[in-house]
């Protein structure tokens, strides 16, 4: 099982002035159960990419399926799959549209066919999931809500419909820390308990590090890099810097004391493990 795009190329504005080319001979294979950060600088062809993984976008030339189905089909199968691949935009406005919570989060359980009973659980188990009370939001607009709770909504809406695979544009944009934690750790036990795989578009190098295991950098429509995030972030800093990015804070301050003759290990996932790296380095206990 997994997602396959095969030399695909995208471009805008086909035969028109404004004509541009946002992917070029793409081919990348996302497995089953992977957990993918994708990075890069703006109009790096991020969204496009994304867009093409659920049949949003159908390729210029190429192919993309999805278990082996080419999602570009109008057949049943290729609209099932299709279904399978969820995504939360960046801007959650653009994906709520029904008069309270309860509905918008139902919209997609209910056109799967499920029947009222199931709906309803989908809905409560999604509103528990983004941590937002059903007693309390249900019947609210979701267009009287904060940034971020409508960030929320979103995510449960696509959460509701019990994706195969789980496209995160920016999800942490308009949460509180507290509320972008929450969040997090929730994509993190589903993603572990239930397997789904979960692609993570991010500008935030500390998030990509922290659950990703796998890091794919684009540049100017094309991979540049396609590894182990701490391997990239330690090894291939000139190449993240051509491709407009940089590697994570924490990152850069342990290559910064190693520069300095400090034996640290700069491959850590937290802060906390930066700590002990240096407790470590200067010959102190790393639990302190």
């Amino acid at each position: 099982m997994s997602i396959k795009l095969e030399h695909v190329t995208y471009t805008y504005g086909t035969g028109s002035p404004f004509e541009k080319t946002a992917l070029q001979d793409v081919s990348l294979e996302i497995k089953e159960g992977e957990f993918i950060g994708i990075i890069g600088h703006t109009g790096s062809g991020k969204s496009t990419l994304v867009q093409l993984l659920n049949g949003l976008l159908q390729p210029t030339s190429g192919t993309v399926t999805v278990n082996g189905q080419d999602i570009s089909q109008k057949s049943k199968a290729a609209m099932e799959m299709r279904h399978a691949v969820g995504m939360v935009f960046q801007y959650p406005e653009y994906q709520l549209f029904e008069e309270t919570i309860a509905k918008d989060i139902a919209f997609g359980p209910r056109n799967f066919g499920l029947n009222a009973e199931d709906v309803a659980k989908r809905v409560r188990e999604a509103m528990e999931f983004v941590g937002l009370d059903y007693d309390t939001y249900a019947d609210r607009s979701p267009f009287r809500l904060s940034g971020g709770q409508m960030r929320r909504v979103a995510i449960a809406g696509v959460i509701a419909i019990h994706p195969q695979y789980l496209i995160l544009d920016e999800p942490s944009a308009g949460l509180d820390p507290v509320g972008r934690r929450e969040i997090f750790a929730e994509i993190q036990r589903w993603h572990k308990e239930k397997n789904i795989t979960v692609i993570l578009v991010s500008h935030n190098m500390d998030d990509i590090s922290r659950m990703a295991n796998r890091l794919i950098v684009l540049s100017e429509g094309q991979i540049l890099i396609d590894g182990e995030p701490l391997d990239v972030f330690a090894t291939q800093q000139d190449k993240l810097h051509s491709a407009g990015v940089a590697v994570p804070p924490v990152t850069e301050v342990l290559q910064y004391l190693k520069g300095r003759g400090l034996a640290v290990e700069d491959r850590v996932h937290t802060v906390d493990e930066a700590v002990a790296s240096i407790y470590h380095s200067l010959g102190g206990n790393k639990h302190a």
